[in-house]
């Protein structure tokens, strides 16, 4: 059936559609209440099938290499939505946007139902009329907390009430001592009220901080007092300087977007009370250009993903979107109450969304020097990528004799290694080919939780950009594949001081650079941190193995049974779990009696 064909028969019916280009490759993954309405207004039919001429260059070019069209059936608008997120996070389609920001904000808390209340930090809803929240923080909401303990005298920790016996926290004057002492009520209420306003002012919070700090480094209590200018510069950077204050009890979460040729960044500013509390930014790689109504749905859908927020504040937006009102619905059954948002024009809501913009323009000018992205581009060029490698995950295997396997995944991100999107993992494989498999489907299976990147780097041949290549496309994932390899001479690899002459492979030719090439050198940067990353792995996992061989053979185990037993159930703490029957299915009675006995 032609493309013209599949689009005539388009159902009236709520869903999303796909386009695909003459490879195959997923282009654009869209919504719509009715398909064939919406799929329809892409195109004009007479004299051909060709783009309509309303839409927008970067809409135009994607429709000029759509050659045929998917689509499912949903049973409503708001489904559809939900499955349109979904897809675009699992498959990252070339024309969507995607937002990869889908973290949990944390929010201070405390439980007013306590005798002795003391505030906690939470990801998620606690159900409690008695719960008053506080937040969300994007940075710095255990310094905060820390920081109420050093300076309230409140029950410092969970188990201290339990212990029935005054401890150190009472000696130093930092709790009123409620284990052994009646403190009454009003005392102890003191102290909240006095965290509270702490909480909710940190500019008198870091005046408090400060003296303190003072006061140790008179006492030349040098190091304490470098731990508190370390934890005020944290709690600075945690919210936008502003004097704004609403002098009410008004809350808002503020969200606005801005953009250049190649990126935009989204500030988001959350107002508590009239103040504001915290803020944070990301960027956004813009791989087809800039579509603000797409964005703005992406941004709200990704922060309100993981359902109703503790504190449900009306929406601030820098401007009106298409989608605004299929939101709105969306986001009321989040909310389980009305969600409003709002574009201000006049006012102190006004003010604040300039303010969101100011911070906006001012972060894009500070992003990713102009080097690093001309080096980009020119990768991209070389390698014939899809997109701008702005987002590069690199894998590498390691493993001695095939004992102790382990795959590990580093990711390069805005100029700078990730570090705390960087994975590792054990693995059951014995030889490199399937190592390097194992990893990469692990990695391929998370994809609905941790969106794909622009670009995988693969240590190994092309044996191994073949197996990484097919295993994307047996998911319908279109991710550009290289890979590096060492210069081969004598059968052996070569890597020689200064002349490092690795060959970079795709998957249509392979390129042997001079060791000076920079573009050469950043994928050497990005395997060598894989490299590192797996070795330093496997040497911990090697030496947790060598304690546990060492366990067992001190009782009796010998080292030839140690592997019998890894081989067949792949690490220790399997061992730990299992039964005598089971154990003893490879080794005796006796000795499945000793093993459980050590791990009891």
């Amino acid at each position: 059936m032609t493309l013209e064909q599949t689009i005539k028969q388009l159902p009236n019916s709520a869903g999303i559609y796909q386009y695909f280009d003459k490879d195959g490759h997923l282009l654009y993954i869209g919504k719509a209440k009715e398909l064939s309405k919406r799929v329809k207004s892409y195109f004009t039919f007479t004299p051909e099938l060709q783009a309509n001429s309303k839409l927008s260059a970067r809409i135009t070019k994607m429709i000029s290499q759509t050659v045929t069209l998917n689509y499912i059936i949903v049973n409503s608008e708001h489904d559809a939505l939900i499955l349109e997120n979904s897809l675009i996070k699992q498959l990252n389609p070339k024309y969507n946007i995607l937002l990869r920001d889908d973290k949990t904000y944390p929010y201070i808390y405390i439980d007013n139902s306590q005798k002795y209340p003391r505030f906690e930090i939470t990801r998620k809803i606690i159900d409690s009329p008695h719960i008053t929240y506080f937040g969300p923080y994007s940075v710095a909401a255990r310094d905060i907390l820390d920081s109420i303990y050093e300076l309230c005298k409140l029950v410092q920790k969970k188990g201290c009430l339990s212990s029935k016996k005054l401890c150190l926290y009472y000696q130093i004057h930092r709790c009123l001592g409620p284990c052994e002492i009646e403190v009454p009520h009003a005392r102890y209420k003191k102290e909240l009220d006095f965290a509270i306003e702490l909480i909710q002012n940190k500019k008198t919070l870091i005046n408090k901080l400060s003296q303190k700090m003072e006061f140790y480094a008179e006492e030349l209590r040098f190091e304490e007092a470098g731990e508190l200018r370390d934890t005020i510069e944290r709690i600075n950077r945690s919210q936008i300087k502003s004097e704004i204050d609403f002098a009410s009890v008004e809350n808002y979460d503020v969200f606005a977007l801005h953009h250049n040729e190649t990126k935009a960044v989204v500030v988001r500013i959350f107002m508590r009370n009239g103040k504001i509390i915290s803020s944070s930014h990301d960027y956004i790689q813009l791989n087809e250009g800039y579509d603000e109504n797409e964005l703005y749905q992406r941004v709200l859908m990704d922060f309100y993903a993981h359902g109703k927020p503790p504190i449900v504040a009306p929406i601030l937006l820098a401007c009106e979107f298409e989608e605004q009102e299929v939101m709105e619905k969306y986001l009321s059954t989040v909310f389980e109450k009305k969600a409003q948002i709002r574009v201000p024009k006049i006012g102190n809501k006004k003010h604040l969304i300039d303010l969101a913009v100011l911070n906006a323009q001012e972060l894009l000018k500070k992003e990713n020097p102009k080097d690093m992205t001309k080096l980009l581009k020119e990768i991209q060029a070389l390698l014939s990528l899809q997109r701008i490698p702005n987002r590069v995950e690199t894998f590498d295997n390691s493993h001695m004799s095939g004992e102790a396997a382990i795959g590990a995944m580093i990711v390069y991100e805005n100029s700078n290694f990730d570090k705390q999107s960087y994975r590792t993992y054990h693995l059951e494989a014995k030889n490199e080919y399937a190592q390097m498999k194992e990893t990469l489907t692990r990695r391929v299976e998370s994809f609905s939780k941790n969106s794909p990147p622009d670009l995988w780097v693969i240590d190994g041949g092309t044996t191994l950009l073949k197996l990484a290549s097919e295993i994307l496309d047996s998911l319908g994932v279109f991710i550009d594949v290289v890979a590096i390899s060492k210069e081969k001479i004598d059968a052996k690899s070569h890597r020689a001081k200064g002349k490092a002459n690795d060959i970079i492979h795709t998957k249509n030719e392979s390129f042997k650079l001079q060791a000076s090439d920079k573009r050469l050198q950043w994928i050497q940067n990005l395997r060598d941190e894989a490299h590192r990353s797996a070795i330093g792995f496997h040497k911990k996992t090697k030496l947790k193995r060598d304690k546990e061989s060492t366990l067992l053979t001190l009782h009796g185990i010998s080292e030839a049974k140690v592997k019998k037993l890894l081989n067949h159930f792949g690490t220790f703490e399997a061992l730990k779990i299992l039964s005598i029957d089971d154990i003893s299915s490879i080794l005796s009675v006796k000795d499945a009696k000793v093993i459980k006995n050590i791990y009891k």
